[in-house]
């Protein structure tokens, strides 16, 4: 099945998803901007860190919670809330990854996709 083009703009869903993350107290979130990386899956990769299982599920949730509030729009798929090591949340336009600490370390996802352009965010506690 084909991946649907959101209606609204992936800047706006962006700045949405870190807004639901930082209400959580997330940790080390990188926003990468892969728009002018050619044939990138997504336009932005939101990659955040919890401190438990428990964190990055409540992470996730306030994500859906803050896009379907604000947005009116819902995940094209999650993946990864069984086991909340590292839960997938695609939006087709961004592309959110949430992780335990450890798994975040091992797999440097901000290291795969080097030649985007890298933005830390502040955390907001």
């Amino acid at each position: 099945m084909a991946k649907k083009k959101t209606s609204i703009s992936s800047k706006k869903l962006k700045d949405v998803i870190v807004h639901g993350v930082q209400e959580k107290k997330a940790e080390r979130i990188s926003v990468l901007d892969l728009r002018k990386i050619p044939n990138a899956v997504a336009d932005y990769f939101v990659i955040c860190q919890g401190n438990s299982d428990t964190q990055v599920k409540s992470i996730a949730d306030s994500v859906q919670d803050e896009t379907l509030k604000n947005l009116k729009e819902k995940p094209f798929s999650v993946e990864g809330v069984q086991n909340a090591e590292w839960v997938l949340i695609d939006y087709v336009d961004v592309v959110v990854h949430i992780f335990l600490r450890d798994l975040r370390d091992f797999y440097t996802l901000e290291e795969l996709w080097g030649d985007a352009k890298i933005e830390e965010i502040e955390s907001t506690y």
